[in-house]
């Protein structure tokens, strides 16, 4: 596919050649919900926590006797069944994060970008320079790409700390090098900004990972095949081991 490529004045200068194919050849729904499940539980502080009955004030005395009152039986006020009483099942502070393959985030982060390009939901700049801070020549760029009501995530090559500090009273719009990206961070967006050198970057590394993957998936292969061809010789050994077991038995009776 064909992308085109703009300036910091929001003008077209060129044209990106790229397939999504290249990052991920297909997509899969279920790794990139896991991912962004993952993220999302690993952002939960855990920090919650209420009262049992044992913890809130009050007495531990019975209410009124058992019977004779014509009212239904009850204990001490602190029941997790009358107001002011404790929680039944108090919650208490605990971790959410869990974890993923390694490989397997790396994976979907490739989905997630192949996913966005595929939708048409990438745009690229040739460069951004800002020599200083300053915030509103960041929104008139975010304007004249049409991205002025909409979030966006801006990735560079590189951190810049004057493109980080233009972008970030922004609101909606977040800042992270193409190194810090992952699924989550590419989905959450409704378009995404990256630099030709970012995206180059980007497939750069997904080139490089891909190739270990590739020997794996041969050396695996290799093995198999090994192993298929010494089943395959063992076989008639333990036939004739057999034939001859049998024979030598029936020679004795």
């Amino acid at each position: 596919m064909n992308l085109a490529v703009y300036d910091i004045s929001g003008k077209q200068v060129g044209s990106y050649d790229i397939d999504p194919a290249e990052l991920a050849p297909a997509v899969s729904k279920q790794l990139l919900h896991d991912a962004v499940v993952m993220y999302q539980a690993n952002q939960r502080q855990g920090t919650m926590r209420t009262k049992t009955r044992g913890e809130v004030a009050g007495s531990t005395k019975k209410l009124y006797r058992q019977k004779g009152t014509g009212n239904a039986r009850a204990g001490a006020r602190r029941s997790g069944t009358r107001r002011g009483g404790g929680h039944i099942f108090a919650k208490r502070p605990r971790d959410f994060g869990w974890r993923m393959p390694r490989k397997a985030l790396q994976t979907a982060t490739r989905m997630a970008l192949a996913a966005r390009l595929a939708d048409d939901e990438v745009r690229l700049v040739d460069k951004l320079p800002l020599a200083s801070p300053k915030t509103s020549q960041a929104a008139r760029f975010l304007g004249a790409l049409g991205l002025g009501e909409k979030t966006v995530l801006v990735s560079p090559e590189k951190h810049d700390d004057n493109l980080w500090k233009s972008f970030r009273n922004i609101d909606g719009v977040s800042v992270a090098p193409v190194g810090e990206l992952n699924a989550w961070s590419i989905l959450r967006p409704r378009v995404i900004v990256m630099t030709t050198a970012a995206i180059d970057a980007f497939r750069a590394t997904a080139k490089a990972r891909a190739k270990p993957a590739a020997g794996a998936k041969k050396a695996m292969r290799r093995v198999a095949s090994r192993r298929q061809s010494s089943v395959a010789a063992a076989k008639p050994a333990r036939r004739g081991s057999s034939s001859k077991s049998s024979s030598s038995s029936k020679k004795g009776k």
